[in-house]
């Protein structure tokens, strides 16, 4: 009896283990990721659950802009905040005041080995604020020149590298514009989204930046005339027929993929778009994409980030072993970002990006440079996706560039509301 009482013992003492290997840490993370995004974003997420018995992430993709900031704020208020979420940099300097991301400290980075030197220093710049780093950084995304090879070199502008000369410099590119318009194969030579603000402010920022000019200085907004430079470049293209007057995202986006505009300005998302209809067989033309010109005399381009951090919560704050595996997540996705490269966005995490599966990448390796000059929004908050900023270049500067409000007048009015909200 004694002899089985033993053996009894030590079958359950051996168990023992088995069982606490297979105790799960649970992760809830947020995000507002849909589209190509969202897909692989959940596949991200599946291979780190499968590959971490020990960890499982529990996702919920909420609604983009406004109202997930929201949702965010009023669910950290009362302690029920996800333990990670994604996060557009550009809306750091409205968050950080506010109390609501939860800051990393030196010691929480050292441990999880992530380190500032392997990020993009301008994504890993703009996640800190006073010597606080309030978030990882995961991508680096940016607005980008489409073009169409065939006609480009039936224009005489595509190098035997496949890419477009002769495009620097605001004169030369004008120039090409009106070549191409002149070949009489397309209907526009530039396709823009020309009637939604958030569009459009990237291209009218990117210029900004051109300049060296700031959009903002200390309170000032838009000083000198680098913005109305701006302004009146845009609208010059839709004036003069190079670009199409009060079109939508989707058919500015309709315009380059049926070939009827030469080149195209929009964010490194549709690339996805092209590579789906060119492997369908439904393209009709060979296409590629570069960083945008050096139109305005330095380069430089309009660029955000998606980011990870966690919710502040003085309510219910996060423990620090789940801070531990929370860092753990985000180490693994930023190693692991190639498949989310593939979606168009440029890593954040230079390892990957200086691998040769993303130097294979095209025409993602052929823009990625990009990431050496961009230029994120405005340290305010008035600043970030779904802001003032935003809702004023659709309430003044759409009207302008679509002959509806004189530029000069434009920006007038544009500084003065945005002046009103600080």
């Amino acid at each position: 009896m004694r002899r089985l009482l033993k053996l009894a013992m030590a079958a359950a003492l051996t168990l023992l283990p088995a069982t606490a290997a297979f105790a799960q840490t649970e992760i809830t993370w947020w995000d507002f990721l849909s589209g190509g995004d969202g897909v692989r974003m959940k596949a991200l997420i599946q291979k780190f659950n499968d590959t971490h018995p020990d960890i499982k992430i529990n996702a919920t993709t909420l609604e983009w802009g406004v109202p997930f900031y929201t949702k965010v704020q009023t669910a950290a208020a009362v302690g029920q905040q996800p333990d990670i979420m994604t996060y557009h940099i550009s809306r750091y300097p409205l968050a950080v005041p506010t109390g609501i991301l939860r800051p990393f400290t030196a010691d929480e980075l050292s441990a999880a080995g992530i380190k500032k030197e392997n990020y993009v220093d301008a994504a890993w710049n703009s996640a800190t604020s006073d010597g606080k780093t309030y978030g990882i950084p995961f991508d680096v995304h940016s607005i980008i020149l489409y073009y169409n090879k065939d006609i480009l070199k039936q224009a005489g502008l595509l190098g035997d590298d496949g890419l477009p000369k002769g495009l620097d410099g605001l004169d030369n590119f004008n120039a090409v514009l009106g070549k191409i318009k002149a070949l009489g194969k397309v209907q526009y030579p530039l396709s823009i989204n020309s009637d939604q603000g958030a569009s459009i402010w990237r291209i009218f920022y990117t210029l900004v930046a051109q300049q060296g000019a700031k959009f903002m200085d200390g309170k000032e907004i838009m000083p000198g005339d680098a913005s109305l430079k701006a302004l009146d470049t845009i609208t010059n293209w839709v004036k003069t027929g190079y670009s199409p007057q009060l079109i939508s995202y989707e058919a500015s986006i309709a315009l380059f993929t049926s070939g009827k505009a030469a080149m195209h300005i929009n964010g490194v998302w549709e690339v996805p778009t092209m590579v789906d209809l060119e492997k369908k067989g439904q393209l009709g033309f060979q296409w590629g994409a570069i960083e945008i010109p050096n139109l305005m005399g330095q380069q430089a381009t309009w660029v955000d980030s998606h980011s990870f951090a966690i919710p502040n919560s003085t309510v219910k704050p996060i423990s620090e072993e789940k801070v531990k595996t929370v860092l753990e997540v985000i180490r693994w996705m930023n190693e692991n970002s190639i498949s989310w490269a593939s979606a168009g966005h440029i890593p954040a995490y230079k390892p990957v990006t200086a691998s040769a599966d993303f130097k294979n990448m095209q025409p993602n390796a052929v823009y990625s440079k990009l990431a050496d000059t961009a230029v994120y929004d405005p340290i305010s908050p008035l600043a970030g996706v779904a802001g003032p900023i935003y809702e004023a270049a659709q309430n003044f500067i759409i009207p302008a560039i679509n002959g509806q409000l004189d530029p000069k007048d434009a920006i007038d009015q544009m500084r003065e509301e945005l002046q009103s909200q600080q």
